[in-house]
């Protein structure tokens, strides 16, 4: 439970605590965010990992030189695509195993299949639109490893994705983080952002309990 309040905590206040962060570790800082956005997107076990708001924060802290956004650009866009690219992996070789297994605490295969029907949807597509819904993000590749598709052709939408979502949120807090009213008011930006991310996900499932 301590944990639990203490990963909320650090996502509502994303941008007290990467300043922490930052002070503390100082250059060791790419090292953690790198690791953090390579998690979320690469394990099908960290999709509670912040991933769209520490992103538009980098980009924040960005245009403040509190950090170097070139670099940390950089390593971001390599994170988000190296990450897919091992949960793909991962997924076209135990993927099938996970799924003859029980449901256990770890992966909740509902998520699974909720991927498996957005992927249906949407087909190869659904890999770059998954960029920008949480959950669905982390368990795209891992679905698509687990459905044979091609590694060339994920590859094309994994960089696709990866760039459009990395380059979007990061430059979205670059032009707009540091603006009064937006930092202001952070905390309730993040519960927007949030949000936002997470409506193509409660749409569908509000509209399913009516029918």
């Amino acid at each position: 439970m301590e944990l639990i309040t203490a990963l909320i905590d650090f996502i509502l206040h994303i941008d007290r605590h990467l300043v922490d962060i930052i002070q503390t570790y100082g250059t060791w800082t790419y090292l953690i965010l790198f690791m953090i956005i390579f998690s979320e997107t690469g394990f099908v076990v960290t999709p509670f990992l912040p991933g769209d708001s520490l992103l538009f924060v980098i980009g924040a802290l960005g245009a403040k030189e509190a950090l170097d956004f070139e670099l940390a650009l950089f390593l971001l866009l390599v994170a988000a695509v190296g990450g897919n690219t091992l949960n793909y992996f991962i997924g076209k070789m135990i993927g099938h195993k996970l799924l003859a297994t029980k449901n256990s605490r770890l992966i909740k295969k509902e998520y699974l299949y909720k991927t498996q029907a957005f992927y249906q949807k949407h087909g190869g597509k659904a890999i770059i639109l998954s960029r920008f819904i949480p959950i669905i993000r982390t368990f795209a590749p891992f679905v698509a490893g687990l459905g044979k598709m091609s590694f060339m052709r994920y590859s094309l939408y994994n960089v696709i994705g990866g760039f459009s979502w990395v380059f979007l949120f990061m430059f979205a807090g670059f032009f707009f983080g540091n603006i009064p009213a937006v930092k202001d008011n952070f905390t309730y930006v993040i519960f927007a952002i949030i949000f936002v991310s997470l409506l193509p996900t409660i749409v569908p499932y509000l509209r399913g309990k009516r029918r």
